[in-house]
């Protein structure tokens, strides 16, 4: 399925033409991006997803990534906890990074930010548990949902990122959400130029995390 396929199996969103050629060295590294559909790449041509675009990133670096797109559209925080272990078990190797990326469904459907607290520990236990690095890709609630909803919602992440140690982007749509240019027509999701101005601001991240791994 789409989900699981490495970004790497699907066109690119730039042709390759158009960006210098870096030969990928050093070691192989795998990571899984499991999250809703800002990772699915909703609305987008194939090749168009986040994952796509940070993985070419990474190898316009010169580094050696598969990105494997798990993203699936809808998914709520409740969805990602029952999958996760089931999506690890059946990857042919172990990721050496996983960006997670849920919260934005939970946050649409206004749901008790401390079921969305409890589910992102789950999972980010588990992801301990198996000894795997993680960068999370936060989430927001809009304003509109006033100020003690926002506040039990928006602390999760950065909360979640110093209790399990892992990296931490804060607002996965910062810089897009708002701005018509980068959104689909449903406000709500990233056009490819969304998705580039995000990937822009997170690959360096996971390049980062990639270069903290021990070597091979």
């Amino acid at each position: 399925p789409d989900e699981a396929a490495p970004a790497s199996q699907r066109p690119t969103a730039t042709p390759s033409r158009a960006a210098p050629v870096v030969p990928v060295g050093g070691p192989r590294r795998v990571i899984l991006a499991f999250g809703d559909s800002l990772y699915a790449g909703y609305g987008l041509q194939r090749g168009q997803s986040l994952p796509d675009a940070i993985q070419a990133r990474l190898r316009g670096q010169g580094i050696d990534a598969t990105v494997i797109n798990a993203g699936v559209s809808g998914d709520t925080t409740a969805d990602g906890r029952r999958r996760l272990a089931y999506t690890l078990d059946r990857l042919k190797t172990k990721p050496d990074l996983v960006m997670l990326g849920l919260g934005g469904n939970d946050v649409l459907r206004q749901l008790d930010p401390a079921e969305t607290r409890a589910n992102m520990a789950a999972m980010l236990d588990e992801l301990d548990r198996r000894k795997v690095p993680v960068l999370l890709t936060g989430m927001m609630a809009p304003p509109n949902l006033g100020p003690d909803f926002a506040g039990r919602f928006n602390t999760i992440w950065p909360d979640l990122a110093r209790r399990h140690h892992a990296a931490l982007d804060p607002f996965i749509l910062a810089g897009v959400l708002g701005n018509r240019r980068l959104m689909l027509t449903d406000g709500v999701h990233p056009n490819a130029a969304g998705v580039t101005r995000i990937a822009d601001r997170v690959a360096p991240l996971v390049a980062k995390q990639l270069s903290a791994l021990p070597p091979g």
